[in-house]
C-alpha cells in the first residue's frame, strides 16, 4: 500500500513566509555599479522554482501554507529563466571567441570589439550580460579571484567586466563619469576631459577590466558633434587592453557603421563609401573594421529546425510555470505554438511577457491553466510593427529625416534559412 504524502512532504523545499517576503521585497542594486553587477552575476538564475503539486494535494495543505505556496508560485511564474535559444547561443559564442583572443594578445595595441544589434525585446542585454557573467566567472577562477595586474600591497577591486548604460545625452565627459560611477570613484567637478580620460584609463587598468559593456549605444546620433566625439572616445578605449561590447537597437542604421545595408546574397553588412574618404581615405577603417557586428533575430517558424527551436523554448517555459491544472503540452501541443508565434511574432521578450501575464491571470481567475481563450483576453502592445523588418529601414539621405519610412513588403512565400538575416560577420 502506498503511503499518503504528509504536508511536509508536499511542501518540501517551500521557503518560510518570511523568506518568500524577503525574496519579493528585496531590492536589487543597479547593474551599472560594481555592487549591482556582482549581485547580478552571483544571483542570476538561482531562484529555485516552487514545488509542483496537484489541486488535490493543494487542498490538503493548511490554509496559511496555501497562501505561502501561491505567493511563491507567483514569484516563480514572474521570473522565467534565460534559456539557450539559437540567438542567445550565437551572441555567447561570439563574445567567448572575441574575449578569448583579446585576453591572450600581447603585442596588438588595439583590441577588436563587438556590436550586438537587434530590435526591441529581442534579448540583447540579457544575452550580452549572461555571456559577460560567464566570462567573469571563468576569469576569476583562472586567477584565483586575484587581479594578476595588481600592485603589491594594494586592495583594488577586481572587476573583469564593467557594465555601463550610455548616457541619454551623451558627451565624452558624461561617458567618463558613467564609467567611473561604476566604481563609485570620486570625480573632481573642475576636471578637464583629458583628466577624466586618464582617470578612466587608470581605473580600467587598476581594476583589471577586460570587457566593457556599453548598453543602449543607439542613443548616439551621428549628426551631433558630441555623439561623434563619444564614438571617438570609445575607439580610444580599445587601445587600453579592454574589449568593447556595444549593444543597441538598429546599430547598422543609426550611423555608427555609416548606415550599413544588409546584402542578402553575400549575407554581409555592406558599408557605402563616405564622401570624406575621397580626401583622406582613412575614415572607412575607423569603426567597422574595429568591430564585429551581430544581429539578434527573433524566432522563425518556417523550416523544421526553426519550428523545433521555438517549441523547445516553449517546453522550457512550460516546465518552469507553476499552475495547479497545468499539464504537459499546454504550450507545445496542438495549435498553441502557432498561436503564440502569431501573437508575439517570435520576439522573445513579448513571448515572455504574454506568458507571465497569462500565468498571473490563470491564478487570479482560478482557472489555473493557460489556453488560447485566456491569452486572448491579454492585450499585448508591441513596440515594433506587426512583422518586425528583416533588415533595417535606412534613409537614403538627410532629406528623408522626419518622413515616414516606407517598409518594403516581404513576399508571402519568401523562405529564409535557419538564421534569417542574423549572423556574426567580420568587417
Amino acid at each position: 500500500m502506498t503511503r499518503a504524502l504528509s504536508h511536509d512532504d508536499l511542501l518540501e523545499g517551500l521557503p518560510s513566509r518570511a523568506r518568500i517576503a524577503e525574496l519579493i521585497l528585496s531590492s536589487h542594486p543597479p547593474r551599472d555599479t560594481y555592487v549591482g553587477w556582482q549581485h547580478y552575476r552571483t544571483h542570476c538564475g538561482l531562484l529555485v522554482p516552487a514545488p509542483t503539486i496537484s489541486p488535490k494535494q493543494w487542498s490538503t495543505i493548511p490554509e496559511s501554507r496555501q497562501y505561502d505556496y501561491d505567493l511563491y508560485r507567483e514569484l516563480t511564474n514572474a521570473n522565467l529563466p534565460l534559456q539557450d535559444t539559437p540567438m542567445h547561443d550565437k551572441v555567447g559564442k561570439l563574445i567567448r571567441r572575441r574575449l578569448s583572443g583579446n585576453t591572450r594578445k600581447k603585442d596588438d595595441p588595439t583590441r577588436a570589439g563587438i556590436m550586438v544589434s537587434g530590435w526591441g525585446n529581442y534579448g540583447k542585454t540579457a544575452s550580452v550580460c549572461a555571456a559577460g557573467a560567464v566570462f567573469e566567472d571563468q576569469w576569476l577562477e583562472l586567477h584565483n579571484c586575484l587581479n594578476p595586474g595588481s600592485l603589491l600591497g594594494t586592495r583594488d577591486l577586481h572587476a573583469p567586466v564593467v557594465y555601463v548604460s550610455t548616457p541619454v545625452t551623451a558627451t565624452p565627459k558624461s561617458l567618463c563619469a558613467s564609467i567611473l560611477g561604476f566604481f563609485r570613484a570620486p570625480i573632481r567637478k573642475a576636471a578637464t576631459l583629458p583628466e577624466l580620460v586618464r582617470q578612466v584609463a587608470d581605473s580600467l587598468h587598476d581594476h583589471g577590466v577586460k570587457a566593457l559593456i556599453l548598453d543602449d549605444i543607439s542613443r548616439l546620433r551621428m549628426h551631433r558633434a558630441d555623439d561623434q566625439d563619444v564614438l571617438d572616445l570609445m575607439r580610444a578605449f580599445m587601445s587600453l587592453d579592454v574589449t568593447l561590447i556595444l549593444t543597441g537597437v538598429n546599430i547598422s542604421g543609426i550611423g555608427l557603421l555609416r548606415e550599413a545595408k544588409w546584402n542578402k546574397k553575400t549575407r554581409q553588412w555592406e558599408m557605402p563609401p563616405l564622401e570624406s574618404t575621397r580626401i583622406h581615405g582613412l575614415e572607412v577603417t575607423q569603426t567597422e573594421h574595429r568591430f564585429e557586428l551581430i544581429e539578434i533575430d527573433r524566432f522563425r517558424y518556417i523550416t523544421p529546425r526553426q519550428i523545433q527551436a521555438f517549441v523547445d523554448h516553449l517546453e522550457g517555459i512550460e516546465r518552469h510555470l507553476r499552475l495547479l491544472n497545468s499539464k504537459p503540452g499546454i504550450l507545445t501541443g496542438g495549435a498553441m505554438p502557432e498561436y503564440l508565434m502569431r501573437r508575439t511574432g517570435g520576439v522573445v521578450g513579448l513571448l515572455g511577457r504574454l506568458l507571465e501575464d497569462g500565468a498571473h491571470e490563470a491564478m487570479e481567475s482560478g482557472k489555473e491553466l493557460i489556453d488560447e481563450n485566456l491569452l486572448d483576453e491579454i492585450v499585448l502592445r508591441r513596440d515594433e510593427p506587426e512583422q518586425p523588418p528583416d533588415e533595417p529601414v535606412i534613409p537614403t539621405d538627410s532629406s528623408a529625416r522626419g518622413k515616414k519610412a516606407q517598409r518594403a513588403k516581404r513576399p508571402r512565400n519568401t523562405v529564409f534559412d535557419d538564421h534569417g538575416p542574423a549572423g556574426a560577420t567580420g568587417s
